[in-house]
């Protein structure tokens, strides 16, 4: 599937691997800007991941493309299974759907729902290392605040939740239509808050990794929506959208030019 005649790094496979996707769904279209704004993030996560422990929440489900394309570059799904994304009967739709033999562990795509789902196998579980990532506009669903309170109240320090915060949502800036400190209000909410810059996979590790458990932890990570390729960056355009060929090849060579290992 990927073009191997020139070699990237992982966070390029993955990039490839969701232009790829997209561009075979057609005109289904697929929210390509909101995958590659979580790349780093879902490689930090899944390098060390225990797949018979731990828990992974995309609560963020429109950025599942980044998810699955994570999970096909470290070997936990077949390049067959990847291949049936937005395949009428396909394991891999548009948002995460959970399956018997996929590793998707939460079905999601009603926002806001994510961190609730974790507090429930985090609390039944306290083995278990229950990762949930959230985007920074869900974050105006009051029902992530009622989670987080609980989390906090139960001493869920299993839980890690990670904001990919790249400033937009489907309607606009999120500054724009709720403004609001979010490290503030999750330590209110009696967590540990750590800002870091969200394309920068060993710093998001060494957090995840070296953070003090004595309380839920999350992870503030400023990225840019469309990471990687220039036309899609910060473009809300490209929120869900279809690519064409021209647009295509430009993405590809500009991913190949930026990721390529030299």
């Amino acid at each position: 599937m990927l073009d191997k005649t020139r070699e990237l790094t992982l966070e390029g496979r993955i990039r490839k691997d969701i232009l790829v996707a997209a561009k075979q769904a057609g005109k289904v279209g697929a929210h390509i800007a909101p995958s590659l704004s979580l790349v780093e993030i879902c490689t930090a996560i899944f390098e060390d991941f225990d797949v018979s422990r731990d828990v992974f929440v995309l609560s963020k489900a429109h950025g599942a493309l980044g998810y699955y394309a994570t999970m096909h570059q470290v070997g936990m799904i077949t390049e067959e299974q990847f291949d049936s994304f937005e395949v009428n009967g396909g394991e891999f739709p548009g948002q995460p759907s959970r399956t018997l033999n996929n590793h998707v562990d939460y079905s999601s795509g009603s926002l806001g729902m994510g961190l609730s789902y974790a507090a429930g196998r985090a609390w039944g579980n306290a083995r278990a290392r229950v990762y949930v990532v959230l985007g920074d506009g869900e974050l105006d669903e009051g029902s992530n605040w009622e989670a987080a309170s609980v989390i906090s109240a139960k001493n869920l320090k299993n839980v890690c939740a990670i904001v990919d915060c790249n400033g937009l949502q489907s309607d606009g800036r999120c500054e724009d239509i709720l403004q609001k400190d979010l490290k503030q209000i999750w330590e209110a909410h009696g967590w540990n808050a750590i800002v870091c810059d969200g394309h920068k996979t060993k710093e998001i590790s060494r957090i995840i990794k070296d953070t003090d458990l004595d309380k839920p932890t999350v992870i503030l990570a400023q990225t840019v929506k469309g990471k990687g390729v220039s036309f899609m960056e910060n473009n809300n355009e490209w929120h869900h959208h279809e690519l064409n060929e021209e647009q295509y090849l430009q993405a590809i060579s500009e991913i190949e030019e930026n990721y390529g290992l030299r």
